[in-house]
C-alpha cells in the first residue's frame, strides 16, 4: 500500500489532553489498541502508523530523524502544539528522538522497553521467514503460517507478523508493510540516539523483567540524554509487556500522566 502524500495514518479516539502512541518494528497502531482504548477514557489518543508500516506511506528512506519528522508533521496538521507520547520499542526510539529534537512539543514521554542505544542485529530469522513467503504458493493464512514456522518457532511472534497480511489485487495475500525498505534500513533502525544536549522533561521508562532490551550497562548513556528519568519494571514479562500485562502497563502509564 502506497500513499504519495507522505501523511501518517492515524486512529483518533477520546477527549482531553493529547497522547500519541507509536508502535514498534513490524507493527502498527493496532498492536497497542487495548492501551489506546483505556487511555481514551481520559485522553484524546492518536495511534499512528509509522512510515512503511500499517496504512501509512511507503518510502525507500527510513531513519529516526525522518520518522520523528513525520510525527511532527502530523502534529502540525492536526494542530497539536504539545502532546504526551508513548512509544514501544522502535516507536520508543522515535519518541525519544522527537523529545531530543523538539522538546517544546512534548509534555511527558513514556518509553516502553527500549533504550537510546545501538543494538546488535537480532531479527535475522524474522526477515528470512518474511522474505521466504511465496504468496503465489502460500495463498491462505495457514499456508503463510506454515512457511514462517520454518524460521520462527514462537507462534505468538508469527501471529504478530501475520497481522501485516492484506488482500492483494489478485485475491491472494501480500505484506502490508514495506518489507524491502525496512530490511534495507534495518541498520539505521538499530542505531542509538545522540543529541547536542539532553532532554530535561519528564520521562518514564517501562521495562519487561524478562526482557534484555534495557540493561544496567545502558544507564549512563540513557541518563546522559534523559536525566529526568523514572524507571518501572514489570516482573515476569518479556519485550511485549503491554500485551502480556496490559492492566499493569496501563496503570503505570495513567499514574505517570496524571501526576
Amino acid at each position: 500500500m502506497k500513499n504519495d502524500d507522505l501523511k501518517l495514518a492515524a486512529k483518533v479516539k477520546g477527549q482531553g489532553d493529547r497522547v500519541i502512541i507509536l508502535h514498534g518494528l513490524f507493527g502498527s497502531s493496532d498492536n497497542l489498541g487495548r492501551i489506546a482504548n483505556e487511555l481514551a477514557k481520559d485522553y484524546e489518543v492518536h495511534s499512528l502508523d509509522l512510515r512503511n508500516h500499517g496504512e501509512s506511506f511507503h518510502s525507500q528512506e527510513m531513519s529516526y530523524e525522518l520518522m520523528s519528522g513525520d510525527v511532527i508533521q502530523y502534529m502540525n496538521e492536526q494542530n497539536l502544539d504539545r502532546v504526551n507520547i508513548l512509544g514501544h520499542s522502535m516507536g520508543g526510539k522515535v519518541a525519544m528522538k522527537i523529545a531530543l529534537q523538539y522538546p517544546e512539543r512534548i509534555n511527558k514521554l513514556i518509553v516502553a522497553d527500549i533504550a537510546p542505544v545501538t543494538y546488535t542485529a537480532h531479527h535475522n530469522d524474522i526477515f528470512k521467514g518474511l522474505f521466504s513467503v511465496d504468496f503465489e504458493q502460500a495463498n491462505t493464512r495457514s499456508a503463510v503460517d506454515k512457511r514462517l514456522a520454518t524460521y520462527i518457532e514462537t507462534i505468538g511472534v508469527r501471529q504478530f507478523l501475520m497481522k501485516n497480511l492484506m488482500q492483494s489485487k489478485s485475491g491472494g495475500f501480500t505484506w502490508k508493510m514495506n518489507l524491502k525498505a525496512i530490511y534495507q534500513n534495518y541498520s539505521r533502525i538499530l542505531e542509538g540516539l545522540s543529541s547536542n544536549g539532553p532532554y530535561l522533561g519528564e520521562v518514564l521508562f517501562i521495562a519487561g523483567g524478562l526482557s534484555d532490551y534495557i540493561k544496567p550497562a545502558y544507564r549512563t548513556q540513557t541518563l546522559g540524554l534523559f536525566p529526568n528519568t523514572k524507571m518501572k519494571i514489570i516482573p515476569e514479562t518479556s519485550h511485549w509487556l503491554h500485551a502480556e500485562q496490559p492492566r499493569v502497563f496501563i496503570g503505570i502509564c495513567q499514574r505517570f500522566l496524571e501526576t
